[in-house]
């Protein structure tokens, strides 16, 4: 069964997500104050966190970006009723795998869920599926249709960062730390011409990218 930790301090509403949660066979617990979610979700094994934006003493940016600092990979759905676009990305910036703004579908909060759990279980895996292509994790290989293709190991890396955070937008500089590793110095065309030379690995047509696409002045976005 898999365990869920909502964090949420409007309690209709953390009702609401419990009773519907638990009727989709979910172990649910529920925690309204940020800073006991925080250490709870740091400590007890969870397999997604569904995280309000505006919570007492610690608010959901924080920690979401201290989870993944302190090396917690669980999924995190943001749930807010922020909707301006800066505040999204940010969101998706410091670590989240998805959101959902109030007041929201419990259907399509239903199907977030699911998706970001498929995503984590077949990363566990180690080998994920698009089009004719997997990615082995395990292996550091991206295969066609069972056969190897040549890649370089920044180009695996980039591709991994990519399909890790697939769904998620990643500006350049993201892309740097997790590439290149934090500090490093490279230039955002380096990042671009690196972006190129990927599609040409995975995509069926590069100059019409179906999987690694461009979101106009933000960053990329793989969707697959």
């Amino acid at each position: 069964m898999k365990r869920i930790l909502v964090v949420e301090d409007e309690e209709s509403i953390a009702f609401g997500l419990r009773l519907d949660l638990q009727n989709e066979g979910y172990a649910v617990e529920v925690e309204a104050d940020g800073q006991t979610a925080f250490e709870r979700a740091k400590k007890e094994p969870f397999d997604l966190i569904l995280l309000d934006v505006m919570l007492p003493r610690k608010d959901g940016f924080d920690i979401c970006r201290d989870l993944r600092r302190a090396g917690c990979h669980t999924p995190i759905i943001l749930v807010t009723a922020k909707v301006q676009e800066a505040e999204i990305v940010m969101g998706l910036e410091l670590g989240a795998d998805d959101y959902v703004t109030k007041p929201f579908s419990p259907r399509v909060l239903r199907a977030r869920v699911k998706a970001a759990l498929r995503r984590a279980d077949e990363d566990e895996a180690g080998v994920h599926a698009f089009g004719d292509l997997e990615v082995d994790f395990g292996r550091g290989e991206l295969r066609r249709g069972g056969t190897p293709v040549a890649m370089t190991a920044l180009e695996f890396k980039l591709l991994a960062a990519f399909v890790r955070n697939r769904g998620r937008l990643l500006n350049r500089a993201r892309l740097l730390d997790l590439v290149w590793g934090p500090g490093t110095f490279v230039t955002d065309r380096v990042v671009d011409n690196h972006v190129v030379s990927l599609r040409k690995k995975i995509e069926p047509d590069p100059a019409r990218p179906t999987y690694l696409l461009n979101v106009r002045g933000l960053g990329y976005r793989f969707d697959a």
